[in-house]
C-alpha cells in the first residue's frame, strides 16, 4: 500500500475528461518517420510520462526527444521547481515540432499512473523508489524505462522481475552501455572466443558507499521531503541539499552535482552500484552470465585481498581493480589467447588484427544522452519483444552489486547461489538491509 494521495481538487470524472482531452490532442499530430523510412501514424505514437525529473530525468528526456514516434504528456516529481523546469523544456520541444504545448505536472507519481493515455514511463528517481514506482507502473499496464541500478536491494529487484513478467510489461534498464558500439564489439569478441577462454576480468568501478555524514539543513518549501524519503526508514537520514540538489528558474541555475544520495549507505550503494551497473553489467554480458552471477564475494582487505573479488562457478574471477594504467572506469578481459580492454569511447585488443584501437574523449554527461538505447525501448514497446537490457539483466547485475557491498560491510566472504537467489548457510547475510529492509509505514513491497 502507498500513502494516501493528496486531494488536488480534481474529481475522478473530471480527471478522466481531462485525460481524454490530452488523448484527443494526439490525433492531430503529424506523422513521424522511422529509421527505415516508414511513417508512424499519430495513433501509433508512444506516449511517455516521466517520474523523477531532476538532472537524470532531464537527461533522459533529452535522449527520448531524439527518438522517432515519441510524445511526452506529463511529469511527476516531489520538487515543485523541477516539475516546472521540466514542463518548460518539454513544451519548448513541442513548440519546435509544431505541436500544441502541454505537459501536465504531478507531485504524486500515483496520479500520473492513473492516466490511460500514457503508454510508458521513464523512471529516474533515487534508487530506493525504483521498485515501488516500477511495480505500480506494471499494475497500471504501463511499460517502463528504469534508470540503473535496477533497485536498492536484492529482493526489490526480484519483485520487479515478477511484476514485469506477471503483468506482461516491457522494461528497459538504463544501462546504455549495452547500446554502445565499443561495448557491443567487446561483448561479441569475447563471446566468439577470439581471445580464448576468459580467466580473469578487471572491472574498475570505484568505492563502496560510506556512512551518511552530511549535516541536517532546513527543508525547502518547494520540496516534499517526506515523499522523497518514501519507504526509507532509517532515522539517521535527514535533508541536506546534496541529497536532493536544488535548482532555480529565476535566475536559471541547474543542479551543481549529481544527487549525492548515491554515495551513502543509508540512501545508496556507492560507486559499486553506480558504475558497477555499467561495467560489471558488460562483464556479465560478455561471459554469458546475464541472469546469473558470481557465487563467492570476497571483500577488499580480507586476509590480504587487494581488491573486491568475485568468483564464478566456471572458474572466472572478476576483481574491482584498474583495467589500464591511465585510470578511469572500464574493463579488461584476460583470456588464454590475449586481452581486450573497453571503456566509454575506448577499445583495444592485444591482437590488433581482431580490431583497430579506438579512443576518443567523452565529455561529462555526453554518454548519458544515448538515444539508441531509448529508441530500442520505444521500438519494443510497439513490438512487445525483449529490449537490449531487460529486467532480468538489471536484476542480476543489481544483485551482484548488492552482494559486493554486503561482503564489504560484513568484512568477510559471502557465498551466493545464483540459481536459487539465496545465500549459502549465512543467516547474517540473509538479514542484511541490502537483501531487504523493513519499509517505513505505510509503504510495503
Amino acid at each position: 500500500m502507498v500513502e494516501k494521495k493528496k486531494n488536488n481538487g480534481l474529481s475522478r470524472r473530471h480527471f478522466l475528461g481531462y485525460s481524454a482531452l490530452g488523448l484527443t490532442g494526439l490525433t492531430i499530430l503529424p506523422s513521424w518517420k522511422m529509421a527505415d523510412g516508414k511513417r508512424i501514424a499519430p495513433s501509433d505514437m508512444v506516449v511517455l510520462g516521466f517520474i523523477g525529473v531532476g538532472r537524470q530525468g532531464v537527461s533522459d528526456f533529452n535522449s527520448f526527444s531524439g527518438c522517432s514516434g515519441v510524445r511526452v504528456a506529463a511529469c511527476a516529481d516531489v520538487d515543485k521547481v523541477k516539475r516546472e523546469r521540466f514542463k518548460g523544456k518539454v513544451e519548448a520541444w513541442q513548440k519546435n515540432l509544431g505541436i500544441a504545448p502541454r505537459c501536465d505536472m504531478y507531485e504524486f507519481y500515483e496520479d500520473l499512473l492513473e492516466r490511460t493515455d500514457i503508454d510508458a514511463v521513464s523512471i529516474a528517481t533515487p534508487d530506493h523508489w525504483h521498485a515501488l514506482t516500477t511495480i505500480h507502473a506494471c499494475k497500471s499496464q504501463k511499460d517502463a524505462y528504469v534508470q540503473k541500478p535496477l533497485a536498492f536491494t536484492i529482493r526489490e529487484g526480484l519483485e520487479m522481475v515478477k511484476a514485469v513478467r506477471g503483468y506482461n510489461r516491457v522494461l528497459q534498464v538504463g544501462s546504455q552501455q549495452r547500446s554502445g558500439k565499443e561495448f557491443q564489439q567487446a561483448i561479441a569478441l569475447v563471446r566468439s572466443g577470439a581471445i580464448g577462454h576468459i580467466e580473469t576480468i578487471y572491472a574498475k568501478v570505484g568505492d563502496p558507499p560510506k556512512l551518511l555524514d552530511l549535516p541536517e539543513q532546513a527543508i525547502p518549501a518547494t520540496l516534499n521531503w517526506n515523499k522523497w524519503m518514501g519507504p526509507l526508514n532509517d532515522p539517521k537520514i535527514h535533508y541536506h541539499p546534496d541529497l536532493c540538489p536544488p535548482i532555480s528558474l529565476d535566475p536559471v541555475q541547474d543542479e551543481k552535482l549529481w544527487g549525492a544520495w548515491r554515495w551513502y549507505r543509508e540512501t545508496g550503494n556507492g560507486f559499486t552500484a553506480d558504475w558497477g551497473a555499467h561495467m560489471f553489467d558488460i562483464a556479465q554480458a560478455a561471459i554469458g552470465m546475464d541472469g546469473s552471477g558470481p557465487c563467492v564475494f570476497i571483500p577488499k582487505g580480507y586476509n590480504g585481498t587487494q581488491y573486491l573479488t568475485m568468483k564464478y562457478q566456471n572458474g572466472i574471477v572478476m576483481t574491482e581493480q584498474p583495467y589500464r594504467k591511465e585510470g578511469g572506469q572500464g574493463i579488461c578481459f584476460n583470456g588464454t589467447k590475449g586481452w581486450l580492454k573497453v571503456a566509454r569511447g575506448f577499445i583495444e585488443c592485444s591482437d590488433p588484427s581482431l580490431l583497430k584501437k579506438e579512443e576518443k574523449k567523452i565529455g561529462e554527461g555526453q554518454y548519458e544522452v544515448s538515444s539508441p538505447h531509448m529508441q530500442n525501448f520505444i521500438d519494443v514497446v510497439r513490438s512487445r519483444k525483449n529490449p537490449i537490457a531487460p529486467v532480468e539483466v538489471g536484476c542480476s547485475t543489481n544483485t551482484l552489486c548488492c552482494l559486493g557491498n554486503i561482503a564489504t560491510e560484513l568484512q568477510r566472504p559471502v557465498k551466493w547461489d545464483p540459481a536459487t537467489c539465496s545465500f549459502i548457510d549465512d543467516a547474517e547475510a540473509a538479514t542484511h538491509r541490502l537483501y531487504h529492509y523493513q519499509y517505513r509505514r505505510p509503504y510495503s513491497l
